[in-house]
């Protein structure tokens, strides 16, 4: 029996194009022509699209479906083999991804709701990049630290936020000072600068021991997302980052020295 274009279009679900163009590549040519010149395809033909359909679902290129097809008992195997590893991880990265979109929807629902014109006058120029958060979340989700300061993010208030930004826009200032007067990093004046900010962390979301300090420092000496988290770019300085990292690890070294002696 014979199948006009538009009746295997019909069957098979592919556009009429789709299969002038499977012609046109010699990848299903149809087996005859009506008196009229229009292509008639028979049970063969059909046959073989939907080999052709399977091999494309798999994510096979015309040109692979092609050689398999030359020689499916030769050629199918190997194929197949190689489609099942790379769907695999294909599979793996989707699962990530996943992951990572849950992520990213917790960290837009973690905090007060605040309108655009209400976050500017709380946030001012601190910008949350939430792909950086959501790496953030990924990287410490099953730390304690990062569970509660998440929870308690989310359940500040407005005014919260109004509080512990004021702070933190009047410790940047100093830090600003520190560094532009060229105190050295591993001084007095930027090492109570590093504590203050470890008890502020500890204040408003999560106890920061010296470890962690020291963690979330590298943090924004490698990361110019978790830099901006504490300096907006505009105020930046050229190695301010390193500045501050060195300042965290050197206050670190600083507490743990009394412990030592006490030892």
């Amino acid at each position: 029996m014979s199948y006009s274009v538009g009746q295997v279009s019909a069957f098979a679900g592919v556009t009429v194009r789709t299969l002038h163009h499977y012609d046109r590549a010699g990848l299903l040519s149809p087996s005859g022509r009506s008196g009229a010149g229009y292509r008639l395809y028979d049970d063969a033909d059909l046959a073989r699209l939907q080999q052709i359909l399977f091999y494309r679902e798999l994510g096979f290129s015309l040109d692979e479906i092609a050689e398999i097809l030359k020689d499916p008992q030769a050629n199918a195997l190997e194929h197949l083999r190689s489609r099942v590893g790379r769907l695999t991880e294909e599979i793996g990265r989707l699962q990530r991804l996943a992951e990572v979109a849950e992520q990213a929807i917790e960290v837009q629902q973690t905090g007060v709701a605040l309108t655009p014109e209400e976050r500017f006058d709380v946030f001012g120029e601190i910008a949350f990049d939430l792909s950086y958060a959501t790496d953030a979340q990924l990287k410490w989700q099953d730390s304690a630290g990062q569970k509660e300061s998440m929870a308690r993010a989310a359940a500040h208030t407005k005014e919260d936020w109004r509080q512990l930004m004021g702070e933190a826009a009047a410790w940047r200032a100093e830090l600003l000072a520190a560094f532009d007067d060229g105190e050295p990093a591993d001084g007095e004046r930027a090492t109570d600068l590093a504590e203050e900010h470890r008890l502020h962390i500890a204040r408003w979301f999560t106890t920061c021991p010296s470890e962690m300090h020291r963690r979330i420092a590298d943090d924004f000496a490698a990361d110019p997302r978790a830099f901006a988290l504490v300096v907006p770019p505009s105020q930046q300085r050229p190695g301010l980052a390193a500045y501050l990292c060195r300042a965290v690890h050197a206050n670190a070294a600083r507490r743990a020295a009394p412990e030592e002696e006490d030892g």
